[in-house]
């Protein structure tokens, strides 16, 4: 496997859960907002990731006819990351009575946004360490170019 396949693949790692934490942060952010530009509160939104194949341009050419089988299947399975879409969370907004906010129905109810601040916490917790883990993958490839060279002088 070319070391800079693995470095390409985590990059592409830390920009989906970079996408991630932005997104957990602005809900986080918008958590008590109860009147939007679109009107109504704040709908909360998450990320959804999916898998693609590191295209063989990106590889680094190598696939060619000088690699072994095992080199050109393991090739052809690499997948990476990235973010499909950022969708609205389609949850009930949680009503709550408080006759004197200044977005009070006629009955005294105000809708809140649906922004769970735990699983938003999580959301950043979990991000957070799987950043970690693709800087780690990262410097581990970066080292290992780094032998590879000093054994090659």
């Amino acid at each position: 496997m070319n070391l800079f396949s693995a470095i390409k693949i985590s990059s592409r790692g830390l920009r989906a859960e970079r996408t991630r934490l932005n997104i957990a942060s602005m809900n986080l952010a918008n958590a008590h907002v109860t009147r939007t530009l679109e009107g109504g509160p704040y709908r909360a939104k998450s990320v959804v990731f999916s898998s693609r194949p590191l295209e063989r341009a990106e590889t680094g050419g190598m696939i060619s006819g000088q690699e072994d089988s095992f080199d050109k299947r393991l090739a052809q399975a690499l997948e990476t990351v990235e973010v499909t879409e950022i969708r609205e969370d389609k949850t009930p907004f949680m009503e709550v009575f408080d006759p004197g906010h200044p977005d009070a129905d006629e009955n005294g109810i105000v809708r809140l946004p649906n922004v769970n601040v735990m699983e938003q916490m999580v959301d950043i917790m979990s991000a957070q360490r799987a950043f970690e883990a693709n800087i780690s993958a990262i410097d581990t490839a970066k080292s290992m170019v780094m032998k590879a060279i000093d054994i090659a002088r």
